[in-house]
C-alpha cells in the first residue's frame, strides 16, 4: 500500500475543498494510504513567479521538511506539482533530501497513470466533456502531448475520463491553448487574461462541452468566473471530482 503525502495548494483548501475530498477519496479508493499533513502552506509558486525568491525560499523548505517522509507526494495541481518538481532547485540546490523529493513528488493524473499503473476507473459520467491542459502540466509535466510536437498523442487525464462509462470528450481546435490565468498575470495584464479565457469557453462552447475539466483548479477558477459573469450554462469540474464519481449540478439534455 503506497504511503501518500497528499499536497494540497492553498487556494484549493480555502476555495474549493470538495476538490481536495474527491481527490482524497480516490485516492484510497485505489488502494493508497493517503496523509495530509497539517502543517503544510503555499508552496511559495506566486511569489517565484513574481521574482521574489528570498521569500519563496522558506516555503520550500518548509514542504522539504514536512513531506520528506512520504513515499510518494501528491497534489491535484499540475502548476504547484511544477512549482516543486522543477522549480525548488533554484531555491533548495544542494539541500540534501531535495532531488528525492523531486523524484517522488506527483501530479494526481501522472501518478494514477505512471506509477499506479491505473488503466480504468470504474464510474459513469453521461455528458459531453472539454479537456483543458493547464500550460504547466503541458509543456513542464508532459501530462500530454503538445500539438507541435511530432509525436504519438497522449493524454493522461484524458486516458482516465475516457474509461468512464457515458462520457463523450469533444473535440477541440486549440486543445493546449492557454486559459490566460497566469496568476499574477491575470492581476497585472486583466484585459488580456479575460478574452485568452473568453476564447477557451468559445472552443468548449463550439464543441458542444456539457462541462470543462483540468489538472488545474486555478485554470477553472478563472473561466468559470468569466462563465458566471456571462451568464454561461457550461459548468467547470476538476478531473478528480469526476473521477471519484462526482456529478455536475445540472440536468442532462436528452
Amino acid at each position: 500500500m503506497p504511503r501518500v503525502g497528499l499536497f494540497i495548494p492553498c487556494y484549493m483548501d480555502q476555495l474549493y475543498p470538495q476538490v481536495a475530498m474527491a481527490t482524497l477519496e480516490l485516492l484510497e479508493r485505489l488502494g493508497c494510504d493517503v496523509h495530509f499533513p497539517s502543517a503544510q502552506t503555499c508552496c511559495g509558486q506566486p511569489m517565484a513567479n513574481t521574482g521574489c525568491t528570498d521569500d519563496a525560499r522558506p516555503l520550500a523548505e518548509k514542504f522539504l521538511s514536512i513531506f520528506s517522509e512520504y513515499e510518494y507526494v501528491v497534489c491535484p495541481s499540475g502548476s504547484c506539482t511544477a512549482m516543486v518538481t522543477h522549480h525548488y532547485e533554484e531555491l533548495l540546490h544542494g539541500r540534501v533530501g531535495y532531488e528525492q523529493l523531486r523524484k517522488k513528488t506527483f501530479e494526481l493524473c501522472e501518478f494514477l497513470v505512471d506509477v499506479l499503473k491505473v488503466t480504468k476507473i470504474e464510474g459513469s459520467f453521461p455528458y459531453k466533456v472539454g479537456l483543458h491542459n493547464s500550460c504547466h502540466g503541458l509543456r513542464e509535466l508532459r501530462l500530454g502531448s503538445s500539438s507541435e510536437m511530432m509525436v504519438t498523442r497522449f493524454n493522461k487525464a484524458g486516458q482516465l475520463l475516457a474509461g468512464l462509462e457515458g462520457i463523450e470528450l469533444v473535440t477541440l481546435q486549440r486543445p493546449d491553448e492557454c486559459c490566460g490565468f497566469g496568476g499574477t498575470f491575470a492581476v497585472a495584464e486583466e484585459a488580456v487574461s479575460c478574452m485568452m479565457g473568453l476564447d477557451r469557453i468559445h472552443d468548449h462552447e463550439q464543441a458542444g462541452a456539457d462541462v470543462m475539466t483540468a489538472g488545474d483548479m486555478s485554470c477553472l477558477m478563472h473561466l468559470y468566473g468569466l462563465i458566471t459573469r456571462q451568464k454561461k450554462p457550461i459548468q467547470v469540474m476538476h478531473v478528480a471530482e469526476i473521477l471519484a464519481g462526482r456529478q455536475p449540478q445540472m440536468k442532462k439534455d436528452s
